[in-house]
C-alpha cells in the first residue's frame, strides 16, 4: 500500500516552497545550465551586439605617459643641507606621492599653467553615445537652474570644476616595487594628452621646490627666533660663572685654583721636611749609640766623613801600635809604654768629646726640621680647609659652565643652521627627477575590439547566468517524477504527452447493447481514443501504471470508483479520464466513464455533444440511466454524460446525494470500474462533496504550469482525496524540454525515446 499525502506530512505540517537545505548536486546544476542555455546565449549575443555597437561609435581614446623618479640619492643630499625634509624611501612616502599627484592643488596648478578653464579641448566630450548622453542629461539639469545661482559662480568655481574635470581622466601608479611613478592622462585628442602630462610632472617638480623652499623658510623663521633665545641664554650662563667665581673667590691661573695649587706646594715641603726630620733623627741616634758604646770601633763609620775625629783616630792608632811595640819588647810598664797609653787616653777622650759635640749639632738640627714640619703641617691643614670649601663651589661652579657650554654650543649649531638654511632657500634641488616625457600617442588606448568583445562576452555570461538563475528560482512548477514524491509524498504515475489533436471522421453507430436504445459516441477528436490508438506509447504506459496503482489500493471491490481530478481547470483531466476509461475497456474491463464535471462538461463535448440529457437528469429524476447512457462500438465503454441543455448551479448538492451514491451502487452490479471525470479542486468543492463515495483519486497536473505550492496547499486541506491518492499524472508534458530535466542520465525516459515507447503506433 502506497503511503499518501497526509500520512507522509500531517494534518498541520506545511511543506517548505524550495527543495530546502541539499547538498550541492553537480548534476542538477548541469541540468539547471542545460536548460538556460538558450537564455545565455541570447544574453551573450545580446551584450555583444551592445559591445559592437560601442565600438563602432566610440571616438577613440589616446592615453600619454610621463614617468618620475623620486630619487633617494638627492634626497640625502637635500638631508645633508638641511635638518628639514626627509627621503622618501619607504613604501608609505612613494604612495603619498601617488596622492598628490591625484591632488586638487596640483590639478589646479596644471589648469592655471595650460589656461586650460578656457581651452575647448578639456570640455568637449569624447564623442561616444554614452558620453553625449552623460552631456546631454547634464546640460538639461543646467537649464533648471536658477539664474541667480549661475551669477554667482566665480572664475574659482570654473577653476575648481576644470581641476575636478582633469582629476578624472589621470591615472598615477607606482612601478612595481621601484620609485618610479608613472603619470597617464587620456584624452581623444592625442597633443592634448601629452601636453597635460609633461604639465603635471613639471607641476610635480615645481610644487616639490615650492613645498621644500616653504618649508625652510618657515624653519628659518623658527631658527631667528630661537637663535635670538639662545643667545641672550648663553649670556645670561656665561655671567652667571664669572658672578659666582667672583663671589666664591675662585680664581684660576692656568685652569687651575690658586687654593689647590698652594696646597700642591705646601704639601711637597712638608714631605721634604719629614725627609729632613727623618735624616737628623737618624743621625742623632747613630751618634748617640757610638757615644753610649763607648767602643772606638764603632767611630770608624762616622770618622770617615769628620776630618777632626779622622785625624784623632789616625793619631790614637798610631800610640796604640807603638805602645804595643814598646810593651812587646821593652814590657808594659816601660815609661814610653806608659806616655803613650796616656796619649791613647786622651785622644779617646778628645774623640767622643768631639761626637758629643757633633750630636748635640744633630739635635739641634733635628728640633729644627721638627718646628719646620711642624708649621709645615699646619699649612697643609689650613689649606686644606680651604681647599674643601673651594671644592664644594667648585661642583656648584663647573655646574655652571657646562650649562653655559651647553647654551654656547647650541646657539652655535642653530646658527650654522641657519646659514646653510637660508642659502638653501635658493637650491634648485627636490627629490624628484622626469625621467621619461610624454610623447604625443600613435595609437589608441581604447576602445579595442578584442578587448570590448571579451569584455562584453563576461557581461553577457553574467547578465545570462543571473538571468537563468532567476528563472530556475521562480520555477515553481512539476517538471520531474522527484518533485513530485518530494513535494507531496505520493507516488508518480507516469508522463503524458502534449497531443496533437486531429479531427476524425463522425461515428454515428447505433449499436444495441443492454441499456436502453443503445445511443453510440460520437468521437470527433483523437485525443480521446489516443491510448487505444498507440497502445505502446507513453500515454498508454501511464494508463497502464494508473490502473494498477488503483488496483493496489482498492482490492476486491466491485465496482471500483475512480475520481479524476485536477487544482486547478485546463490540467487536461476529462483528456486522461476518456483514455484511462478507453484504457481499461479495451483490457476486458467493465467500464463506465461518467462526466462528473455538471458545470463544464468537456468530457460530454467531445464523446456525446448532442446529449440531450444525462447525469443531471439522471439525479434529478428527469430521466432514466438507460436513456442517458452511451456506448463506445470499439471497446465497450459506456458513457454517462452531463447535461448539455442546462446549467446545474448546485452540482455539489446532485453529486452528494443520495441518489449518486444509488447510482454508484448499481453501477457495481454492471461494471468493474466507474471513472468519473470531476471539476477542479481549486475553483468549486464538487470533488470534496463526492469524496466520500471515491474509492480512489488520480492527480492531474499539468507539467510546467501548476505552481507546486497551489497543489500542495490544496492536497493538505483536502484530506479525505489525498488519503485517497494513488498518484499523479504529469499533463501536457513537452517531450524536448523534459530532456533538460535529466540530472541523473534518464534522457531516453523523460523524453518518450525508451525503445518500449512508440508513439507512431
Amino acid at each position: 500500500m502506497q503511503k499518501t499525502f497526509r500520512a507522509t506530512y500531517g494534518a498541520s505540517f506545511s511543506p517548505p516552497d524550495e527543495i530546502g537545505d541539499k547538498p550541492l548536486d553537480l548534476d542538477a546544476l548541469l541540468a539547471a545550465a542545460r536548460r538556460q542555455l538558450w537564455v545565455t546565449v541570447s544574453a551573450v549575443l545580446a551584450v555583444l551586439v551592445l559591445g559592437v555597437i560601442h565600438f563602432l561609435t566610440s571616438v577613440p581614446i589616446y592615453t600619454a605617459s610621463s614617468r618620475v623618479l623620486i630619487d633617494s640619492a638627492d634626497s640625502r643630499i637635500i638631508e645633508e643641507l638641511s635638518a628639514v625634509g626627509g627621503v622618501t624611501d619607504d613604501e608609505a612616502s612613494i604612495l603619498s606621492q601617488v596622492e598628490l599627484l591625484k591632488s586638487e592643488e596640483l590639478a589646479l596648478a596644471v589648469v592655471d599653467d595650460l589656461d586650460l578653464t578656457t581651452d575647448p579641448r578639456l570640455w568637449m566630450g569624447s564623442g561616444s553615445l554614452l558620453s553625449d548622453l552623460r552631456n546631454f542629461i547634464v546640460s538639461l539639469t543646467s537649464l533648471f537652474m536658477a539664474e541667480a545661482a549661475i551669477q554667482g559662480e566665480g572664475e574659482a568655481d570654473h577653476r575648481s570644476e576644470a581641476a575636478e574635470h582633469l582629476a578624472s581622466n589621470l591615472f598615477v601608479v607606482r612601478v612595481g616595487r621601484t620609485y618610479v611613478l608613472e603619470i597617464s592622462y587620456a584624452s581623444p585628442r592625442p597633443q592634448f594628452a601629452a601636453e597635460i602630462v609633461n604639465a603635471y610632472a613639471e607641476a610635480y617638480l615645481g610644487d616639490q621646490l615650492d613645498a621644500k623652499y616653504e618649508a625652510t623658510r618657515r624653519a628659518s623663521s623658527w631658527m631667528q627666533d630661537r637663535i635670538a633665545e639662545l643667545r641672550q641664554q648663553a649670556l645670561e650662563s656665561d655671567l652667571a660663572v664669572q658672578n659666582y667665581r667672583a663671589e666664591k673667590g675662585l680664581i684660576t691661573t692656568g685652569g687651575e685654583l690658586l687654593s689647590e695649587q698652594e696646597l700642591s706646594q705646601i704639601a711637597r715641603q712638608l714631605v721634604e721636611a719629614r725627609a729632613e726630620t727623618a735624616s737628623a733623627d737618624a743621625q742623632l741616634r747613630s751618634i748617640q749609640a757610638i757615644i753610649e758604646s763607648g767602643e772606638m770601633d764603632a767611630v770608624v763609620s762616622d770618622a770617615l766623613s769628620m776630618p777632626v775625629i779622622s785625624g784623632m783616630r789616625e793619631r790614637y792608632l798610631e800610640a796604640s801600635r807603638q805602645e804595643a811595640d814598646i810593651s812587646a819588647r821593652l814590657g808594659a810598664d816601660h815609661a814610653t809604654a806608659v806616655r803613650l797609653r796616656g796619649e791613647m787616653q786622651e785622644y779617646r777622650r778628645q774623640m767622643f768629646g768631639e761626637l758629643s759635640r757633633i750630636a748635640e749639632s744633630y739635635r739641634s738640627t733635628l728640633e729644627m726640621a721638627r718646628t719646620r714640619q711642624t708649621n709645615l703641617e699646619q699649612q697643609v691643614a689650613e689649606a686644606t680647609g680651604i681647599s674643601t670649601t673651594a671644592n664644594d663651589d667648585l661642583v656648584q661652579l663647573r655646574e655652571l659652565e657646562r650649562e653655559a657650554e651647553t647654551y654656547n654650543s647650541l646657539y652655535q649649531t642653530f646658527l650654522e643652521r641657519y646659514q646653510v638654511a637660508v642659502q638653501q632657500q635658493s637650491f634648485p634641488v627636490t627629490a624628484a627627477r622626469i625621467i621619461s616625457r610624454a610623447e604625443t600617442p600613435k595609437k589608441p588606448s581604447s576602445p579595442r575590439l578584442p578587448i570590448s568583445l571579451a569584455i562584453s562576452a563576461g557581461l553577457g555570461m553574467i547578465l545570462g547566468g543571473g538571468l537563468g538563475a532567476l528563472r530556475e528560482f521562480r520555477d515553481r512548477f512539476f517538471r520531474t517524477a522527484d518533485q513530485v514524491r518530494d513535494e507531496l509524498g505520493v507516488e508518480f504515475l507516469g508522463f503524458v504527452p502534449v497531443l496533437q489533436n486531429t479531427l476524425r471522421g463522425r461515428q454515428n453507430l447505433a449499436v444495441r447493447s443492454g441499456h436502453g436504445n443503445g445511443k453510440s459516441l460520437v468521437k470527433t477528436q483523437s485525443i480521446t481514443t489516443h491510448v487505444v490508438d498507440r497502445p505502446s506509447s507513453l500515454f498508454a504506459e501511464t494508463m497502464r501504471s494508473a490502473k494498477l496503482a488503483v488496483d493496489l489500493m482498492v482490492e476486491h471491490k466491485a465496482p471500483r470508483v475512480i475520481g479524476l481530478v485536477s487544482v486547478m481547470s485546463g490540467e487536461g483531466k476529462s483528456t486522461v479520464s476518456m483514455n484511462l476509461a478507453e484504457y481499461l475497456a479495451k483490457q476486458g474491463a467493465r467500464t463506465l466513464l461518467i462526466d462528473g464535471d455538471l458545470r463544464s462538461g468537456a468530457c460530454s463535448r467531445a464523446l456525446a455533444p448532442d446529449a440531450d440529457c444525462g447525469l443531471a437528469e439522471v439525479l434529478l429524476g428527469t430521466a432514466p440511466v438507460a436513456r442517458a447512457i452511451y456506448r463506445d462500438h470499439d471497446s465497450d465503454m459506456m458513457f454517462l454524460p452531463t447535461s448539455a441543455k442546462r446549467s446545474v448551479p448546485y452540482s455539489a448538492e446532485l453529486l452528494a446525494s443520495h441518489t449518486m451514491a444509488d447510482l454508484l451502487a448499481a453501477a457495481g452490479n454492471s461494471f468493474d470500474y466507474v471513472v468519473i471525470d470531476l471539476p477542479p479542486l481549486g475553483p468549486v468543492v464538487d470533488a470534496r462533496a463526492i469524496a466520500d463515495k471515491m474509492d480512489a483519486f488520480v492527480l492531474v497536473v499539468e507539467w510546467g504550469k501548476t505552481p507546486r505550492r497551489l497543489v500542495r496547499s490544496t492536497l493538505r486541506f483536502e484530506h479525505l482525496i489525498a488519503d485517497k491518492c494513488v498518484g499523479v499524472v504529469l499533463n501536457k508534458v513537452d517531450i524536448k524540454k523534459l530532456k533538460l530535466y535529466d540530472a541523473d542520465g534518464a534522457s531516453p525516459y523523460y523524453g518518450g525515446q525508451h525503445p518500449y515507447y512508440h508513439e507512431s503506433d
